[in-house]
């Protein structure tokens, strides 16, 4: 595509073309980003136009293919991001769906995250905070577009702290009462490395209630391997494993949670020569094609969650990410004959 899309909640500091984004909270701004540049203040457009333009381009109608709907993923990253790293993601991410068969839009929400491991618990702080802008000017206003009839399906993606911010912005959701009464719903979410415990994704988890609530499923991936989540853990005094390195046990997980272990399939991976951006360990999923897939999938809903050819079972509820192909067939299984 020409363009990128972005919601921004960092704040500015300047005017005019020497304005730059800053690693604190701001108001939100609605931005559209020409292809191979990094997103900055004068990329801002109104938001009647940037939802107006996203939602075209996720039905196909900026680029002429026809549907009966469309699919819109937001992604959410994490702390220890520059708007630099976040594009480029966005990129990877943008260019690997639709290889794998998406035919979406992979827009971002871009949060004020600091580029240094020491701002960490700040950085949660500040998540917290602009949870509610992207229930206020995200949500809210993909709500209006559902209740007016719009067939887009809204999708979540979650790295790290993002994970954190889903679940914070939908607790932030049943809190708005009009917000709260209105009809409406969240499609796949997923986390990679997930900055939120264990426990969370657990059934009778009270905080994670509202995101259960609204969407249709949640797809947590696992990697045991993940030592920057036991440095998160260790920060927490070691009393709270995160669900993206332990994982959430089958048995007593949420019934709409999917638990994929990517360990297995992790270990084969060299870091040398792998696209990635951040550290690999926790960062590896964008750049790499058989966790797309397996997302792709995810997000066409088109086979049950627990066939996806790109997903083991390994007995006992579990299942372990492979790199296997999407089924050969499968573009034309919606085929019909009459006669």
């Amino acid at each position: 595509m020409s363009h990128s899309y972005v919601m921004s909640s960092r704040r500015v500091a300047g005017r005019g073309a020497a304005a730059v984004f800053e690693a604190e909270p701001g108001k939100m701004r609605f931005l559209k980003v020409p292809a191979g540049e990094v997103y900055r203040p004068a990329h801002e457009i109104s938001p009647a136009v940037w939802f107006q333009e996203v939602r075209d381009a996720a039905d196909g109608i900026a680029d002429s293919r026809v549907s009966e709907g469309g699919d819109v993923v937001i992604f959410i990253h994490g702390y220890n991001n520059s708007p630099q790293v976040i594009s480029e993601r966005q990129k990877f991410l943008s260019e690997d769906l639709a290889a794998e068969g998406f035919r979406g839009m992979v827009v971002s929400f871009d949060w004020p995250a600091a580029n240094s491991t020491l701002n960490y618990l700040e950085d949660r702080s500040d998540a917290a905070a602009v949870a509610k802008l992207l229930v206020t000017y995200g949500i809210a206003r993909l709500v209006r577009g559902q209740e007016e009839g719009c067939k887009t399906n809204v999708h979540l993606l979650g790295h790290s702290t993002g994970a954190y911010i889903i679940c914070e912005a939908l607790a932030q959701a049943e809190k708005d009462g009009a917000l709260f009464k209105q009809d409406w719903r969240l499609d796949q979410v997923a986390f990679i490395g997930g900055d939120v415990s264990a426990a969370s994704l657990e059934r009778d988890a009270a905080w994670s209630k509202p995101l259960f609530d609204r969407c249709v499923r949640l797809t947590n991936y696992q990697n045991p391997f993940d030592h920057v989540l036991a440095v998160s853990n260790a920060k927490r005094l070691g009393t709270s494993p995160r669900a993206g390195r332990v994982g959430v046990k089958p048995g007593s997980a949420h019934p709409k949670v999917v638990n994929v272990d990517c360990g297995e399939y992790f270990q084969t991976l060299n870091p040398k020569k792998s696209r990635f951006n951040g550290t690999f360990a926790h960062s590896w999923h964008i750049g790499n094609r058989v966790w797309a897939r397996d997302f792709a999938l995810t997000l066409t809903s088109g086979i049950d969650r627990n066939a996806l050819p790109t997903r083991r079972d390994a007995g006992g509820g579990r299942l372990m990410l492979q790199d296997k192909p999407r089924p050969t067939f499968m573009a034309d299984w919606a085929m019909e004959r009459n006669g």
